[in-house]
């Protein structure tokens, strides 16, 4: 994490940018796309709500399975080209889960969806801090809110081809074929070479100067080719994947628990205001990622995450022990803006741990932290049914509280970077 200068980045990583955002777009999209479609499915398959639930799991489940494969990916064929082949596979995924006749090819079909969209997630994200490293100052969380845009995006685009009577089949193939045609269009824009040298650039040194590009002012060494990883590193990374974990735990409380709780038996509110909770959450984190980086750039790493702790745990914390409609829809509301910077903060810090190989970091937290979306709603649920759905939500100032008692492993406020004597391109960009 360093600080903005003046300088103007070169033409290419101005283009690099644009295409990692269009590839989070596509990633939220797609999927958006076929969620609202999920009742369709589960009616010409004739699915009980259990196996409904468990085929759902398939997604999850195959991004877990296949997740630790992205590192060895991205070092040999670069963040860009996995990141457009995920795209693509993920939306043909997509398709043959809309089109199966069978539960079992439905399974099948979302468990691979799954694995395509853990590479895609791992190489969008390693490929938007290289240019975040070349552009000097934080650029990664409005990557997720452009990501936010695109749930969005395809949400409002399946509704409208639920209104139009479109077929399930046409429905995707069109959003497949556009998507992909946006992901292939945006690989043209992506960097060229290898991800770690030249352009990926470890930490800062001591006095914390690199220049504006994001290369480091001194002549830096290559990574070793079988780095020994020490303890503290691990501890790092452990105490990383917990703060992730925690982003997605309340992340998918938003999404999953928040109509319920509003509309169920102890606030008892309407589906339509219920509804707001959701929105509420989504909004607040769309926000928070629209502000973000000038936060992480102020502030640094650390002390943002310690905000959003303290907002998750105090916010939801006074929802839960005083319940009532607003209160609970603000709730929601300051969780959502306290999470935004959660998971792309533990992201890059995991990506530029010293000792481990490049994309190795990365990959292990965005393959863990899945583990949150995957057992929030069988824990909450399990406690819900032998409690209360209020004692089941306690998981979310509980999840506030551990983001804010890690969040020293990550970077606190570094010195201002120094200018770019101009802006040319670099060799690799200019041959590109």
């Amino acid at each position: 994490m360093i600080l903005p200068t003046a300088a103007r980045p070169a033409l290419v990583d101005r283009r690099a940018r644009a295409a990692v955002a269009l590839l989070f777009l596509t990633n939220g999209a797609l999927f958006a796309n076929l969620i609202p479609r999920y009742p369709e499915i589960k009616a010409a398959l004739d699915l009980s709500n259990a196996t409904y639930g468990l085929a759902v799991a398939a997604f999850p489940a195959g991004a877990i399975t296949a997740g630790l494969a992205a590192a060895p990916l991205l070092r040999r064929f670069g963040s860009g080209p996995v990141a457009v082949a995920g795209t693509i596979l993920t939306s043909a995924s997509f398709l043959l889960a809309g089109l199966s006749p069978s539960l079992g090819l439905l399974v099948g079909a979302l468990f691979l969806a799954g694995a395509m969209d853990s590479f895609t997630d791992v190489a969008q994200n390693a490929h938007g801090l290289r240019v975040q490293r070349r552009y000097g100052r934080s650029i990664i969380n409005s990557f997720h809110a452009v990501w936010s845009i695109g749930m969005v995006t395809g949400g409002l685009l399946a509704t409208a081809a639920i209104a139009l009577d479109l077929p399930l089949g046409v429905h995707l193939a069109i959003s497949g074929v556009v998507f992909s045609g946006v992901a292939l269009f945006a690989g043209r824009w992506c960097l060229r070479g290898p991800d770690a040298v030249p352009d990926d650039v470890a930490p800062a040194g001591p006095e914390g100067v690199t220049t504006a590009g994001g290369r480091d002012a001194t002549v830096r060494p290559a990574r070793p080719s079988a780095p020994r990883v020490s303890g503290r590193t691990v501890a790092t990374l452990v105490a990383l994947v917990v703060i992730a974990i925690g982003g997605t735990l309340v992340e998918d409380a938003g999404n999953t628990w928040a109509a319920v709780y509003l509309s169920g038996e102890s606030l008892g509110a309407s589906a339509e205001l219920a509804a707001f909770g959701f929105v509420a959450f989504m909004l607040a984190q769309f926000a928070g990622r629209l502000v973000g980086d000038r936060m992480v750039d102020a502030l640094g790493q650390r002390t943002v995450a310690r905000i959003g702790g303290l907002l998750i745990a105090g916010g939801m914390g006074l929802a839960l022990a005083f319940p009532s409609v607003p209160g609970t829809i603000a709730g929601f509301a300051v969780a959502g803006f306290g999470t935004a910077t959660l998971v792309p903060a533990a992201m890059q810090q995991a990506d530029e741990l010293p000792g481990l190989r490049p994309g190795t970091g990365l990959t292990l937290v965005s393959w863990l932290m899945r583990l949150g979306f995957l057992a929030s709603p069988p824990v909450v649920g399990l406690v819900a049914d032998a409690t209360s759905l209020r004692v089941g939500l306690l998981v979310l100032p509980l999840a506030g509280i551990l983001v804010l008692a890690l969040s020293g492993v990550l970077a606190p406020r570094r010195a201002p970077v120094a200018p770019a004597p101009s802006d040319t391109p670099q060799p690799e960009e200019a041959r590109a």
